[in-house]
């Protein structure tokens, strides 16, 4: 018993972890390429303790409760003896239950660690998807874990930003063994200078992933600037006291009505105050440039994944078939082409619709393409990119190619909430490169985060303007 008084200045390492309450309850995705794990996302607590937590320290103060062999009169201690035992029981417990944290921590490591590495797949069969999947699907629903409840511009608690960052840490960790080779030049002692291979990093994780963790600080902390506001949130259609003395409800229109679920900001009868609406604004500016940015990052992921052979096998064989015949006609004709003008002729309505614009455009550019590049010799699919800088540019195909380009890209800059194309999902499902798998799907969560609280702060606005 005195031992284990003792042993509290020794740190076991280990923190209580807040992933084992509502983990196994989340299912964030609707597409292949989203999928989820079938528990709860992968997390790992790496620690520098620096004493085992089944040792038993001992010092000069420990006493035995056995009496000493030795003639001589052994002194007791008036503190030890003034020592009540209810404190001590106390601490014996608290001890207990660091021990039992400690043990459920290791057995949700495990549980997690068997999972990324059977692939999803319980049954041990083999039948699991590849590593890069699994590691996807972990930061997914890493993300809808720590943000997924958050609809409303307010700091995260401390237990979520713990474990944001320490199963991020984990999941990037892979990050560092993912190297390439190049040749250098090393002197040695005696004056030669030798050609050796040193390892450094892959140079797209090089550049991205130190971008991508600045973004994810930068959102933390816009999120923090959030503590004390003027204003506050009512459910939507409630009447609460301060919704009723603040009358300053938003028109629910002003998002999508389907959401009832939203809460609702409320502002004070006169408004925000000039200080407050100016620290808005500039935070929506914050938000609305590191959406771009996540945005651009995963784009440029997605368009180095190799793309699948299924979706080459599903290619319609004529462009103008999938467009339609007046988008068709309408890129066609003239020198200039307005990809702007052409959508606000098409007066679309709802997401689905722009959705399915989108993988009929994405079909249709890469129909194109591959017809541009039928004259060359080299016809192998994956040199696609190679052989269009090859190509005449005055070529039909080719030309069209880059028109049905700018309109996807000018289609998604106007619809930034838009879901992910069927040749987008093919790609995260049948990727293979786990460092790009790291890259997009961070990038993607981060691009929605951004997304959510550009929105929120927008409700924020609408309801003071009006």
């Amino acid at each position: 018993m005195d031992n284990l008084s003792n042993s509290d200045d020794y740190d076991l390492g280990y923190q209580p972890s807040v992933s084992s309450v509502d983990q196994n309850d989340l299912s964030t995705s609707e597409t292949p390429g989203r999928s989820t794990m079938s528990g709860s996302p992968f997390a790992y607590c790496r620690t520098n303790s620096e004493a085992s937590a089944f040792s038993e320290p001992i010092d000069g103060n420990s006493f035995s409760s056995e009496p000493s062999p030795s003639p001589w009169p052994v002194a007791k201690s008036r503190s030890l003896n003034r020592l009540p035992m209810k404190p001590h029981r106390q601490v014996v417990h608290d001890k207990l239950d660091d021990h039992e944290s400690t043990d459920l921590e290791l057995e949700m490591m495990k549980e997690r660690f068997a999972k990324l590495l059977l692939g999803e797949d319980m049954s041990g069969g083999g039948k699991g998807v590849c590593t890069a999947v699994t590691i996807s699907n972990s930061i997914t629903n890493l993300y809808a874990t720590v943000f997924g409840q958050n609809l409303r511009l307010e700091p995260l608690s401390p237990e979520k930003k713990a474990l944001w960052k320490r199963e991020m840490d984990c999941l990037l960790s892979v990050c560092d063994y993912i190297v390439e080779f190049s040749p250098t030049l090393k002197d040695l002692d005696d004056g030669t200078t030798v050609e050796m291979m040193a390892s450094t990093a892959r140079s797209d994780i090089y550049i991205n992933l130190p971008a991508l963790q600045k973004l994810d600080m930068m959102l933390i902390e816009i999120m923090d600037s959030f503590e004390d506001t003027e204003f506050w949130y009512a459910k939507q259609g409630s009447m609460s006291g301060k919704s009723v003395r603040s009358g300053s409800f938003r028109r629910v229109s002003q998002r999508k009505e389907d959401k009832w679920w939203l809460p609702v900001p409320c502002v004070p009868p006169g408004g925000l105050s000039e200080k407050a609406r100016k620290h808005l604004q500039h935070k929506r500016d914050c938000a609305n440039q590191i959406h771009k940015a996540a945005m651009a990052i995963n784009s440029t992921i997605l368009a180095e994944m190799e793309i699948p052979e299924s979706f080459v096998a599903t290619l319609p064989k004529s462009g103008k078939s999938c467009l339609g015949e007046s988008i068709y006609r309408y890129m066609c004709t003239g020198d200039k082409f307005s990809p702007e003008h052409l959508l606000d002729c098409l007066n679309i309505t709802s997401e689905h619709e722009a959705l399915e614009l989108a993988d009929r455009v994405e079909a249709s550019m890469y129909t194109w393409r591959r017809k541009a590049c039928m004259s060359h010799s080299k016809s192998s699919w994956d040199l696609v990119k190679d052989l269009m800088a090859d190509s005449d540019r005055s070529d039909k195909n080719h030309v069209l190619a880059e028109r049905a380009e700018s309109l996807l890209f000018c289609l998604k800059q106007r619809y930034p909430e838009l879901s992910q194309t069927t040749l987008d999902t093919s790609k995260i499902q049948y990727n293979r490169d786990v460092g790009q798998a790291i890259l997009e799907s961070y990038s993607r969560v981060l691009e929605g985060l951004a997304f959510n609280i550009v929105a929120w702060i927008e409700d924020v606005l609408y309801v003071d303007r009006t």
